[in-house]
């Protein structure tokens, strides 16, 4: 079954071959109930798509502005093709314009006021240029790009843990032993205009500045010193008065609040020889510390007996007959209490009594199988 021919009959279909023919004599299109040639670029219809072919109107000549026409009142008469139009406004206008002017309104909002929170300050730059510091405050500048604003908190302390982690950072003492330290800097911000544009890093420049004011102060102590606790507030003082000379040199803005030592132990190498020594070390002062406290005791009790033989012979001086006779006594009776003898002078009674041979011979005899 064959098909119609848009060009028009086919060959052989028994069509009017002469008809399908074009004065000239090539083969020319026609429509159909008409003896003109059918532009086949066009749609069915008329030129301009406004009456069927062969009505009233005639034919017009066909240009490109009326294919893109035609094809565009396809598109947006489809509802699948085109893209969605925007609503229009009252009176046929575009909502463009004021869609326009609202982003311009906003852009002018979000740029051009700033509020600074109470711990901060802002530093404002018009072109790139410094141009002044802002307080805390509702505040207001040029829109960006004009004008940018970057905001820092100035009053909360920033802590620096140096080394970070559990790294280990070695430093050298003045009596040319090896410590292993951990500390912790603490500071803020003191003046914004400076932190901001003096230093290309400011925060690393903090942590350098106090690792060689640390480097420092330790190399002017001893290892003892240096892991007595005596010892370390005398070094974290010293640590921050050299941080606080080398950032104001630099005018680095920033004010130092505190050093405080975390951490100070021998090497990991040697820390096991480090304690042996060490403890041998307290052992020692142990023993000097009681040899120093008998030595303390003994001296005492010597100089109170030589206070006491003092007194005594200023009272000797006084009445020599009288000390010489009670100084005797007294020695007799010290002696004589640690013996056995008991000395009686009576008349009647003989000079020497065995008492303690006496109470020994009184005393009842053990009983024999006594344990």
């Amino acid at each position: 079954m064959a098909g119609k021919s848009p060009w028009g009959s086919a060959p052989g279909s028994g069509g009017s071959g002469d008809a399908d023919r074009g004065a000239s004599g090539d083969d020319v299109p026609v429509s159909e109930g008409s003896d003109k040639p059918r532009n086949p670029w066009l749609p069915g219809g008329s030129d301009d798509g406004s009456s069927p072919p062969g009505g009233p109107g005639g034919r017009k000549a066909a240009n490109i502005e009326d294919l893109f026409r035609h094809r565009q009142a396809r598109r947006g008469g489809g509802g699948g093709g085109g893209f969605p139009r925007l609503p229009q406004a009252p009176g046929g206008k575009s909502w463009a314009p004021l869609i326009g002017i609202g982003i311009v309104a906003l852009w002018l909002l979000v740029t051009s006021i700033h509020q600074i929170g109470p711990k901060e300050e802002g530093i404002v730059t018009t072109a790139g240029q410094y141009s002044r510091t802002m307080s805390p405050g509702l505040k207001f500048t040029l829109p960006w790009p004009i004008q940018e604003v970057e905001v820092e908190d100035v009053t909360s302390i920033r802590t620096d843990t140096i080394p970070e982690g559990e790294a280990e950072k070695l430093m050298l003492t003045g009596d040319q032993n090896l410590v292993d330290l951990s500390y912790i800097v603490r500071w803020n911000i003191r003046d914004l205009k400076l932190y901001t544009f003096q230093l290309a890093s400011p925060d690393e420049t903090v942590k350098e500045v106090a690792e060689a004011a640390m480097r420092a102060s330790i190399a002017e102590v001893t290892l003892d010193d240096a892991l007595s606790g005596s010892g370390r507030a005398q070094i974290e003082q010293s640590v921050r008065t050299r941080m606080q000379a080398l950032l104001d040199a630099y005018r680095a803005g920033v004010v130092v609040q505190g050093v405080e030592i975390k951490k100070a132990d021998p090497p990991s190498s040697v820390v096991d020889a480090f304690r042996e020594v060490l403890a041998a070390q307290q052992d020692a002062q142990s023993d000097i510390n009681r040899a120093r406290a008998w030595a303390e005791q003994v001296t005492a009790r010597a100089e109170g007996e030589a206070a006491a033989f003092d007194k005594v012979y200023s009272e000797y001086r006084l009445a020599p007959e009288v000390t010489r006779r009670r100084m005797y006594y007294e020695t007799m009776e010290r002696v004589l209490s640690q013996t056995d003898k008991t000395i009686i002078e009576a008349d009647g009674v003989v000079p020497y009594l065995p008492l303690p041979e006496m109470k020994r011979k009184a005393a009842p005899a053990p009983t024999e199988g006594a344990n």
